[in-house]
């Protein structure tokens, strides 16, 4: 028998397997959840999270700062979570800021999307909120996480950032264009983490107490007002003062000038979805305001600061699979891979029992359960307590009642590419961004992606990155064509 042929190119599994798709998570059906089988992605996330220690290998530079949720508008027929049930009622909160891609000892005025995470300590447990200051990410894909992650870090040879590796990997990912508009555009580098928004960014679901499902996407707006940095103030910034967002950030809740958010949802009853114009759950999409309109749920409030950064900042650990009744997850794909990999991260850097620190238990209800022992762990437990269930002594037991509504799916197990609908397109809002900016905002947009680009060695790399900012609009395209052209003759 003839043995299988295998090339030196060939992709495989830490075992050696080869790999039949690299670009598409295995899903129930079309569209459908990600399921657990696909090894190559558990493994390739699991791998990913294991890489560095002890700091976090995204999201490594962070602030973070206590305080509380107050629901100003009814919401209840969209959900039954209780913390948003009762206009007036406050909830305790604690939120993590961060940048991405840089070291824990990198500045604070980078140029890099900002972590805004944020933990509810609810009555029916926390509840965590995981987004970013923009509302969209650069791929739609958890498979390709780790990858957008290597060519975004420090290279392995030379210990630094390269923008051969930058581009490269955004030349292969044309859903990368909205994103990177958004990142080179104004918004780039935040003055300060109170003066910019944040974004759930995932599509999540609220089911009501009638058991009716909607999607939703959540708008956190700042009430400082946006205020941002040019290329040129961040730079100065960072070298002055590495710290500079901390200080920010220590110093006005200390000042007592309590920094504030409005929530607003974005609300798309869940029999809409299938039929809309552009996949709903695609992270790399926003949904126009015109289709759905922002509700107005209540405001975030911080008025309180860490009284030890390592042990409140560094060792708070948020996973979106930390949901409550009436809240859970949707079909969206790179929502569906960080369910797994935010909660593995955290077993892997703070242990299996870091849900016991006090920055992460619970406050408004307590932990109850039959996990036991393993590293750091607590002697809360009754002595005489079973760490089995079911039993005949009492323990806890399952509500059979489901935080969310059912989703439904079809089709054959497999890797797909998303399901088509009718106005999916990579390049189309990335052109709509770029044409609300002024004409100023336009040439400091194009200025900071040549800057990048121009560095690029290979000519066949930038080609395709110019063919994408063309795809978006023309007008970007020869903009950015032109000014990458003067800087490489100069």
């Amino acid at each position: 028998m003839s043995k299988p042929t295998r090339t030196a190119h060939t992709l495989t599994t830490e075992a050696g397997a080869p790999i039949a798709d690299n670009q598409n998570s295995a899903t129930a059906g079309v569209g459908g959840p990600i399921i657990l089988q696909d090894q190559h992605l558990l493994e390739k996330l699991a791998r990913f999270n294991r890489e560095r220690i002890p700091e976090r290998v995204v999201h490594a530079r962070g602030s973070g700062a206590y305080g509380y949720f107050e629901v100003t508008d009814d919401v209840t027929a969209f959900t039954r979570a209780d913390f948003l049930g009762t206009v007036g009622k406050r909830t305790e909160t604690f939120i993590r800021f961060s940048t991405v891609a840089d070291n824990l000892g990198g500045p604070d005025a980078a140029r890099d999307p900002r972590g805004f995470a944020l933990k509810f300590y609810t009555e029916e447990g926390n509840y965590d909120l995981v987004g970013n200051n923009t509302p969209v990410f650069f791929i739609k894909d958890p498979i390709k996480f780790p990858d957008f992650i290597h060519s975004q870090k420090r290279d392995p040879f030379t210990g630094k950032q390269e923008p051969d590796n930058v581009w490269d990997f955004w030349a292969h990912a044309p859903e990368a264009t909205h994103q990177i508009t958004w990142l080179m555009g104004d918004r780039g580098i935040p003055a300060s983490y109170r003066h910019m928004n944040g974004y759930g960014s995932h599509t999540y679901q609220w089911t009501n107490a009638e058991g009716e499902a909607f999607f939703v996407k959540y708008h956190f707006k700042t009430n400082q007002g946006i205020r941002s940095l040019s290329s040129e103030q961040g730079a100065e910034l960072a070298g002055k003062d590495p710290n500079s967002h901390q200080t920010d950030l220590l110093q006005s809740i200390e000042r007592g000038v309590y920094p504030s958010w409005t929530l607003y949802v974005q609300i798309m009853p869940a029999a809409e979805a299938a039929t809309y114009r552009f996949n709903p759950f695609d992270l790399t999409k926003v949904w126009p305001h015109s289709d759905y309109p922002l509700q107005r749920v209540g405001r975030l409030v911080l008025d309180r600061n860490p009284d030890n950064v390592f042990a409140e900042v560094e060792q708070s650990a948020f996973s979106p699979n930390n949901f409550v009744p009436g809240i859970g997850p949707s079909p969206d794909k790179m929502l569906q891979g960080r369910l797994f990999a935010y909660a593995d991260a955290h077993r892997y850097r703070l242990g299996v029992n870091h849900t016991q620190l006090p920055v992460n238990a619970p406050k408004g209800t307590q932990a109850n359960n039959y996990g036991r022992d393993g590293l750091m762990a607590s002697n809360a437990y009754d002595r005489h307590a079973k760490n089995y269930e079911p039993n005949s002594y009492d323990g806890p037991v399952q509500t059979d009642r489901p935080l969310s509504a059912p989703l439904a799916v079809s089709g054959y197990v497999g890797t797909h590419e998303a399901p088509a609908h009718t106005k999916d397109d990579d390049f189309f809002q990335a052109g709509e961004l770029y044409r609300l900016m002024s004409e100023d905002e336009k040439k400091r947009l194009v200025d900071n992606i040549a800057g990048g680009l121009s560095q690029v060695g290979r000519d066949d790399v930038i080609e395709k990155n110019l063919a994408h900012f063309h795809a978006a609009d023309q007008d970007y395209g020869k903009r950015v064509e032109a000014r990458v052209r003067e800087l490489r003759e100069d």
